[in-house]
Formats: C-alpha cells, sequence, structure tokens
C-alpha cells in the first residue's frame, strides 16, 4: 500500500516510516503539518493517509481539516486517523457522506502494533476501523437527539461494534453468540432504521452513519 504520513512529533513520525517500510508499505512522504500532508497528496496521492488530529501551527485541527479537504478533492484516498484526541465536530464531519475507507484511532489506547497494522489494512480495502472510545464520544455528542431509540440494547451494542469496522462473524465472537444471532440483529436494526429496502453494503454503512448522528 503506498501511504504518506502526517505527524508533528519527529519520533513517532520516523517510527511509524519505518514500521510501514518493514511491513511491506511504500510511504511516499512523511510530513509535519497539514498543508505539507495536501501538498504531498496533491503531488502524488498515495492510496492511504495516516494523519494526526493537531499539528503547526496552532495544534488544533489542523490534521482534520486537511483529512477533510483530502476526501473532497481526492475520494479513492482513504484517510486513517491516528491521534490522543477525538475531535468531535470535524471527526462528524468526515465520516458524513460514506464511513468506507475510514478509521480513528486513539494513539493511547492503541495496545499492540499489529492493531494499527490491522486499521490500515481494514481502511486501506475501504473497510472502516473505529477505536469505541471515538464511536462513544460522537455518539454523545448527539444523545439529545437519538434517532436510535427503536433499538434494543443487543441491537445498539451489535451497531455500536458494527461502527468500528467489525464484520457479523466478528461481532459475534466478540459477544460470544451465533453468526445467525448476529445475522438477526443486523437484519432488525435495519428494519427499525428505515434500511429494510436498502440493499447491498450501503445498507450497512447508512445504519452506521445514523448510529454516528450524521
Amino acid at each position: 500500500m503506498r501511504v504518506i504520513l502526517a505527524e508533528d512529533s519527529t519520533l513517532l513520525r520516523e517510527g511509524l516510516v519505518r514500521l510501514l517500510l518493514e511491513e511491506g508499505h511504500e510511504v511516499l512522504a512523511a510530513v509535519g503539518d497539514g498543508e505539507d500532508l495536501v501538498a504531498a497528496v496533491a503531488a502524488r496521492p498515495p492510496d492511504a493517509v495516516v494523519v494526526d488530529v493537531r499539528m503547526p501551527p496552532t495544534h488544533t485541527d489542523e490534521g482534520l481539516r486537511a483529512a477533510l479537504e483530502i476526501r473532497r478533492r481526492w475520494p479513492g484516498v482513504k484517510v486513517l486517523v491516528l491521534s490522543q484526541y477525538v475531535e468531535k465536530r470535524y471527526a462528524s464531519e468526515l465520516m458524513s457522506s460514506d464511513v468506507s475507507g475510514v478509521g480513528y484511532l486513539l494513539k493511547d489506547r492503541v495496545a499492540q502494533v499489529a492493531d494499527f497494522l490491522d486499521a490500515l489494512d481494514r481502511v486501506g480495502a475501504g473497510g472502516a476501523a473505529f477505536d469505541p472510545e471515538v464511536v462513544r464520544q460522537l455518539l454523545a455528542r448527539t444523545s439529545q437527539v437519538d434517532p436510535l431509540a427503536r433499538l434494543t440494547p443487543r441491537e445498539r451494542e451489535v451497531l455500536e461494534l458494527m461502527a468500528q469496522g467489525l464484520t457479523n462473524a466478528s461481532i459475534a465472537t466478540a459477544l460470544h453468540v451465533s453468526r445467525s444471532a448476529v445475522e438477526k440483529h443486523v437484519n432488525a436494526l435495519f428494519g427499525k432504521l428505515d434500511l429494510a429496502h436498502v440493499t447491498g453494503y450501503s445498507r450497512r454503512v447508512l445504519a452506521i452513519l445514523r448510529f454516528l448522528g450524521s
């Protein structure tokens, strides 16, 4: 996979470059701010970008705003956010149209290097990868107007795991239930979210977007 990194910490940036190279990825560029990230993508569009949220000059939301620009100008480029912070406003906007090829991980909660690499692979393949804490915080942001009030606790639990990018088989393993039970919950929540007549993977994406309060 061809990757561009945006991380203002030199040590972390160089460490990620070495890790990706060792795993067989091609690192097209490694930059330290959002402006340079957009310029690098314009010069040579990658398959995916890995971007921090808070970078120079203001260390607030430069990385996410750069990611949004990239998604608008180069919709085929996948985006994996790797940060210490959940920037709710722009995170919701990043996922407002389609969560395929998008991920958001929290640095302090990536327990194993393999978790990061697995998330990058999923995002690069057009899937989704969200830290559960990111999902919870984005959901809390819209809890006053809850479009999911009709779901049972188990259906909400299944949908939360879907929003993290898990397949039905992985959800079954996580909840210690059969795959057919998960499929029944998924079909039920699709019906309650008025998605029963939508076909294909787009129905799953739409359910996740509703969960995130888009």
